[in-house]
């Protein structure tokens, strides 16, 4: 992949408490997406806080096994940053968390063809607001990719949550968010109103994901529905992290150039995506979503594990 990514926002140990015990994941929104986009094939870097402790050399060593590269700024971190889930009888995760997110003020981040970043680091201060003027200052010469990933004990009043998720959207080509994520911004109000909404604050593409009964994707003039795909669930750890990269994912493979990266300027002159960009948008989503689920923790699927989830359905259909 010609076209660079940088993530920006938390890394998180997850501890994940089980009837049967307890076990340590490196994770975090951010950082799981980035994790997903290296084992995808593409050039990612990652701008996070980590302390130099036993999770943070956990964390990035993880991380930089897949390919990401993590920037010296992220080592800034007094110490880094736990949540523990605990895993109910259906395979659903409940939080706790221990999380500091905040970015140097000399930090510097490097040219990038699309910039991706929300979560916890979309709301917690001080480094929402450095989260916030990176956009604004990024979004001339960089596509703008954003996950709210709501944890509400951390977002801060609904007001104030509300007005930085509507003005990162605002600045946003890509939305991606969970139907608990829209119900809780939006309460009252339909998961495709909600989506509609989002769109018309400029996005291009909105993608709600909506668990086992897959997902919702907007755009200008078309809207689509995915459904999702049967799978023995271990938990839903990282599903919806996997859905993002997955997104950001196919839009780099399909808008990178032979010669130069992303081509930002002419994905927003389209100013559209129309329905087979919306659907492939949606199967590639959901696939790799699913295939996280699957087993546990945020363990996303690399390259060659999605090829070969359409060679078995391939085989499966000439057999039949």
């Amino acid at each position: 992949m010609a076209a660079r990514i940088l993530a920006v926002g938390e890394s998180i140990m997850d501890v994940v408490v089980r009837p049967d015990g307890r076990q340590a994941h490196p994770g975090g929104s951010p950082a799981n997406i980035a994790y997903g986009l290296a084992r995808l094939g593409h050039d990612v870097s990652l701008l996070t806080a980590l302390a130099d402790d036993e999770h943070g050399r956990r964390i990035a060593a993880h991380l930089e096994g897949a390919g990401v590269d993590v920037l010296e700024a992220s080592w800034s971190a007094e110490h880094t940053s736990t949540a523990t889930a605990t895993i109910g009888d259906d395979g659903a995760a409940q939080y706790d968390f221990d999380v500091t997110w905040s970015i140097p003020d000399s930090t510097v981040v490097p040219p990038a063809a699309l910039l991706h970043s929300g979560s916890i680091a979309a709301f917690l201060e001080p480094g929402a607001s450095a989260v916030e003027a990176l956009f604004a200052s990024e979004r001339a010469r960089t596509l703008l990719s954003l996950d709210p990933n709501i944890r509400p004990a951390l977002v801060g009043p609904h007001e104030d949550a509300l007005a930085r998720f509507e003005r990162l959207a605002r600045l946003s080509d890509v939305v991606k968010l969970s139907d608990e994520d829209a119900e809780w911004l939006y309460p009252g109000v339909s998961v495709e109103d909600a989506a509609h909404r989002i769109r018309d604050l400029g996005p291009l593409v909105v993608a709600v994901t909506r668990g086992s009964e897959g997902a919702l994707l907007v755009s200008a003039s078309a809207a689509i529905a995915v459904p999702g795909r049967r799978v023995e669930v271990a938990d839903t750890i990282g599903a919806g992290d996997s859905f993002m990269s997955a997104l950001l994912h196919v839009i780099a493979e399909e808008l990178d150039a032979s010669d130069g990266g992303l081509d930002v300027d002419a994905w927003r002159a389209a100013t559209d995506v129309d329905e087979r960009t919306l659907a492939r948008l949606g199967d590639v989503a959901v696939r790799c979503a699913a295939i996280t689920c699957s087993r546990p923790g945020a363990n996303p699927p690399t390259a060659a594990e999605l090829a070969a989830s359409y060679d078995v359905e391939s085989r499966a259909a000439s057999a039949s």
